[in-house]
């Protein structure tokens, strides 16, 4: 795509693999997002109708439109507050995409956002809103009326989602234009772009590649002093803290130079304190190399869940995770939980992780094999044409060959190493199904239930072995 504006918005092999990985990697995620809310629209019916000429009798269009953009609001509310349960898989290839649009696309601020929205809003979030039964939200194809109402809301949060620049020139039709002025201000552009950072940033090991850090919580909490200095009490202290996708600070004030700065992937675990060790409520500890540990206590339970989230959300690939910690502190020469006496003594407690890593999913696995053997079926033509490409490129460093010109390789190696491993998959199961084709027709009779009379495949069968047969004599 030469338009910055319209990346992505056509099919291509990459879009449909990234469509596929976000449908099985993201199906839990859909669930404890968006389940709750479609549920009781399907439930409850309310009207939503804001087209004037589909108005039913006796309902009220502004009712109708207020009733809407609650539905609207809860929906984009839940999805902009839900990057932290994005799937880990997902957040990497978010990551990939927004660098890869950022560099072809250098004059464009934007494109770093519009690259993620294209999927996570525009392919993701979207359909599973308007077709619920695809996406394993509902059971069956809603209602007429359900239906309408879920086309309403996903029409608005697409275009919530895709942070264009003239929003009300997206709809055709004015009701949808008029109804969308209601979400026409800066927090809505802000929380998706909040969002997008998010999960397009998070799980990485390589953060300084990363040229700008992306800011993604700050607030003021009452921290204790770390006992750097050997001497001095260790007491509490009021401090604002600031999380990048780099590291963890605190200040003294908003602005002020850094007292202390902890790398993103020198977070080890980030876990709840029990409120013993100092008496104190809403309290969490982020445990560092060689067993530092630095005690914070949030505002209250919501504030301190949210830093534990997003805490965890971005050093959860950190190579050295702990598995277990001590959940209370070392105190007055013992650990109060386990009151073992070396202050260097692992953990007691399995670390809870905050996420759910291995999610058991409902997947038919042979369905989804054959949709993605179909997949790379139809572009295999491609797939040889790259691998060549890959080859060319790797032993000849001279002019491109015309016919490769279309091919943009990052690392020919590894690209040809990726996608010989795919054709070799793809050429293994055409034979293990040309193979099964072949023994299920010599163990069928014809004319018997399975190849009733007139049964083309058969005869074609029939035809293809009398003409490999003639072409051996």
């Amino acid at each position: 795509s030469r338009d910055p504006n319209t990346i992505f918005r056509g099919n291509s092999l990459t879009s449909k693999c990234i469509d596929e990985t976000m449908k099985l990697a993201g199906m839990h995620y859909l669930q404890v997002t968006l389940k709750p809310i479609i549920d009781e629209i399907c439930q409850v019916h309310k009207p939503c109708e804001i087209d004037p000429v589909k108005l039913k009798d006796g309902e009220n269009l502004e009712n109708n439109r207020e009733n809407l953009r609650q539905y609207v609001d809860r929906i984009f509310t839940v999805i902009t507050k839900s990057g932290v349960s994005c799937p880990t898989v997902m957040c990497d290839i978010f990551f990939s995409l927004r660098e890869s649009a950022a560099k072809r696309f250098q004059g464009d601020l934007d494109v770093r956002y519009t690259a993620v929205s294209s999927f996570i809003f525009l392919r993701f979030f979207a359909p599973a809103i308007l077709s619920p039964n695809l996406f394993q939200l509902t059971p069956h194809h809603p209602d007429p009326q359900t239906s309408r109402t879920l086309t309403l809301i996903s029409k608005t949060i697409q275009t919530l989602g895709s942070l264009s620049k003239s929003k009300s020139a997206n709809f055709k039709e004015s009701y949808m234009a008029t109804f969308y002025d209601y979400f026409n201000e800066q927090k809505y552009a802000d929380a998706v772009k909040n969002f997008l950072d998010l999960i397009s940033s998070s799980g990485r090991r390589d953060h300084k590649s990363i040229e700008q850090p992306i800011l993604l919580k700050e607030g003021f909490m009452i921290k204790r002093a770390q006992g750097r200095k050997r001497f001095g009490m260790k007491n509490f202290k009021k401090r604002w803290f600031r999380l990048t996708n780099h590291e963890f600070t605190y200040q003294k004030s908003k602005g002020d130079h850094p007292l202390c700065s902890i790398p993103i992937e020198n977070i080890l675990a980030v876990e709840r304190l029990e409120e013993e060790s100092f008496k104190m409520k809403n309290m969490f500890q982020v445990i560092q190399p060689e067993r530092r540990v630095l005690y914070i206590q949030a505002n209250n339970c919501v504030e301190a869940k949210d830093w534990i989230d997003i805490l965890t959300k971005v050093s959860q690939c950190n190579k050295k995770r702990l598995t277990v910690y001590h959940p209370s502190a070392y105190l007055n020469g013992h650990w109060l939980c386990c009151k073992a006496t070396a202050d260097n003594t692992p953990g007691c407690t399995p670390c809870t992780g905050g996420l759910p890593a291995n999610i058991q999913l409902d997947i038919d696995g042979d369905r989804e094999t054959e949709r993605i053997y179909s997949l790379f079926n139809l572009y295999m033509p491609k797939l040889e044409k790259m691998q060549e490409a890959c080859g060319s490129k790797s032993v000849y460093d001279g002019p491109e060959e015309e016919e490769y010109s279309t091919f943009i390789i990052d690392d020919p190696k590894e690209t040809y190493k990726t996608l010989r491993l795919i054709i070799e998959g793809v050429g293994t199961l055409e034979q293990e199904h040309a193979q099964y084709k072949r023994d299920k027709f010599k163990k069928t009779k014809y004319g018997s239930q399975e190849h009733p009379i007139g049964d083309k495949s058969f005869q074609t069968y029939i035809r293809q072995q009398s003409e490999i047969s003639a072409h051996s004599i």
